[in-house]
Formats: structure tokens, sequence, C-alpha cells
């Protein structure tokens, strides 16, 4: 049985928010900051011809594939020693790991470094399960808002960061930077975060099936899973070929290609970023679950243009207003994760919902590079809002008897 014992730690959970919005941020930007300059690096390594994109491509997946498959075990190690130490452990390995990249002699130590970053990887997935467990219930929308677009925006901002930095200190540097500052999350998590948790012996702890059985939607936690899932696959799916389609839009011209794609890329983490918070409290207010089908619309009907555009101007301003739409769509997951599960097995359901966005952060960057290598650059962002739009019916049949409730968890 699931036993809890009264503690005297005083828990901030603005706090507490306030730190995991930094660390989310950082660890979600190491992930991504590899990708504009990965293929470089490889060379620098001494891989030629066509083997560099084949190695390239693996660098930046493997950590995200290796994070997927691991993350259900940390999910249980987490509610059974608390989520702090599991952020503190994250934090720690993807310190080393991330430095590590800057002094890596060959490829093999490349891929083993990156592997090594994605398995013991958890930070995001437990510090949302930290501030679901701590946030009031009224509130857990707003925080979990907040805290998402430390996740969002790390992403999708992380390739202009570490494009800049190695652009002027170096690729190398941009390592020991990150490092730098994975430490200091490492540092903040240790001293200032705070978790109320007593740690369970094993035979105190429910199974995963027994956590699943007092859910009581089930259908639509793996509803939300594949949700998760579609929206990654959205998300990640034209990240390899944006650069190459603002060239082709801006007439070939190379000499501030980089600095445009950056202020492309980063517009729609910027815009999620101001709104995530504001969505997230009418998401409280109206039913997270609304709030996804409303997202999703937006998505579709901002996605769709792009295929069309004639001017990097325009698809930026396209990229800004998608950005309110990604701010309303993993919040709400995350809220209505937060409010169907019971206390004792959080981690684990965050940790299955951060396998999902996992495996779709690997399966988009390959679905766009086939799509716009067998067809085109414009059929990319056609396919993606074809995606967007078969998550928005199939959110509507799972939300199809809740679609009158403010609160599916009640």
């Amino acid at each position: 049985m699931y036993r809890k014992e009264v503690s005297t730690i005083k828990v901030n959970w603005k706090r507490n928010l306030f730190i995991a919005w930094f660390g989310s941020f950082f660890t979600s930007a190491s992930f991504s900051l590899v990708m504009p300059f990965m293929a470089l690096y490889v060379e620098e390594l001494g891989v030629r011809g066509s083997s560099v994109e084949l190695f390239s491509g693996l660098a930046v997946a493997i950590s995200a594939l290796a994070s997927g498959l691991v993350a259900p075990i940390w999910g249980k190690l987490a509610d059974q020693h608390g989520r702090r130490v599991m952020m503190i452990r994250a934090s720690v390995v993807m310190t080393f790991t991330m430095s590590a990249l800057a002094f890596v002699p060959n490829i093999w130590w490349l891929l083993l470094m990156r592997l090594l970053n994605g398995l013991f990887s958890g930070y995001i997935p437990n510090s949302t399960a930290l501030i679901a467990s701590q946030a009031p219930k009224n509130k857990s929308g707003y925080a979990l808002g907040i805290l998402s677009t430390g996740m969002v925006a790390g992403g999708l901002i992380g390739p202009s960061i570490g494009g800049f930095i190695a652009q002027s200190v170096g690729i190398k540097n941009v390592f020991l930077i990150t490092g730098g500052i994975l430490l200091i999350v490492t540092l903040l998590t240790l001293f200032l975060v705070k978790e109320d948790f007593t740690p369970l012996e094993k035979r105190d702890m429910l199974s995963t099936g027994e956590i699943l059985a007092r859910v009581k939607n089930r259908q639509i936690l793996f509803g939300l899973f594949i949700t998760s899932f579609i929206l990654q696959i959205s998300v990640q799916s034209i990240a390899p070929i944006l650069t190459l389609y603002i060239r082709n839009l801006n007439g070939h011209h190379a000499s501030n290609l980089m600095t445009i794609s950056g202020f492309i890329v980063s517009s729609a983490g910027l815009s999620a970023m101001l709104s995530s918070g504001i969505l997230g409290k009418i998401g409280d207010k109206i039913g997270s679950h609304r709030l996804i089908l409303i997202g999703l619309a937006y998505s579709f009907l901002i996605y769709m243009p792009m295929a069309f555009v004639k001017t990097p101007l325009q698809l930026g301003i396209l990229r800004f207003m998608l950005g309110f739409g990604s701010g309303a769509l993993m919040p709400s997951v995350n809220s209505l994760l937060s409010k169907m599960t019971p206390q004792e097995g959080i981690s684990r359901i965050f940790s299955f919902n951060q396998m999902f966005n996992n495996f779709g952060q690997v399966a988009g960057p390959l679905l766009g590079s086939a799509v716009a290598g067998f067809i085109s650059y414009r059929a990319v962002f056609i396919t993606t809002s074809l995606f967007v739009l078969f998550n928005l019916f199939w959110s509507l049949f799972n939300f199809r008897k809740f679609l009158g409730v403010r609160d599916i968890a009640n």
C-alpha cells in the first residue's frame, strides 16, 4: 500500500516552479542546440562522404530515442525515491556528458556521450511531475503552462542559441558553456528545490497496473499519450528542412541565412513563452481538453499556409503565430494528466508521456526528411498540417463523452 508520513519540509511550489522552468529550458535546449552544427562537428571528428549525414542524424536522434526507452524506469524510481532526487541525478549526468562532447576523440565517443545523455535524462518529466504534485489543483493549468514554456522554448530556441555560440566562439565551446549552465541547474536544484516526499520500500509501492486501474478514464489517458506523440511529430517534422526552405524563399542568398533562420525558428518559442501561462489559466476555467481542441484547430490553420508563403517574412509571422497554439497544447496535456493520475503514480504517468514525446521527436525529423527528399519542402508543411488535422479528429474522438463537461477528472 502507498504510505505517506508526516514531514516537516516546507515546500514553496512557486520557487520550485521557477527553478524547474530554468532547468527544463536548458535541458530541452541541450538536446536541440547541436542540430545546426552537428554535421560539421562529425566532419571534424574525421567522418567523410555520405557517412556524415548518417552519423550526424544518428548523433542527434540517439539521445531522444534512448531517453524514451528508459523513461518508464526512471519514472518508477521517482515514485519510490522522489522527483527531486531524479532531477538532480539527471542534471548531474547531463552536465558531464554535455561537457565531455568537447573532448571526444572520434565519432564513436560522440555517439556514446549522446547515448548516455539520453539514458540518464529525465529532468523534464520529473520536474513536471514535481510541480503537478505540488501546485494547487485550481492552478495546475497555469503552473504547468509556465513550466511547459521552458521545455517548448528550449527546444525551439536551442538551435538558434547553439548556432550563434558556435559561430561566435567555436563548436567545442558550445558544449562547455552548456555544461556550465547545466552545472548551475544542478546546484540550484540541489540546494533550493524542496519536496515533501517519504521514500517507499519497494514492497509498499503500487505496481504500474494498479496505478492504471485507479485512473478513471484510461481511454483518455492513453489517448493523451498518442496526442503527445503526434504533437512532437508535427513540431519536429519541419526541423530538418526549415533552414533549407528559408534559403529557397530567400532566393538562395546565404549571407544572412543563419541570422534569418535563427529569428524564424525562435519566433515560435517566444510566442509560446508569452502565451502559455495565460492559456493555462484559460484551460483551468474552460477545461484543458477543450483548450487542446482549440489549440489543434488553430495550429492546423497556421501550418497549412506555411506551404504557400513567398518570403521569409511571411514564414516568420506564421511561425510566431504558431507559438500561441503550441502554448496551449502541451500544458493542457500535462494538466489533464496531473488531474487524472493518483499522486502515488504521477512520475510514472509523466514518464510514459515523455516516452511518447521522445519517440515523436525521433519520428518527426525522419518523416520531414523523407517527404522533402521524395516530394518537396512545401509538401512537408502540407503533411505536417494533415498530422495536426488527424490529431484534432483523434482528440475529438477521445474527448467525445466530455465535450459538455469542464473538468474530465471529476
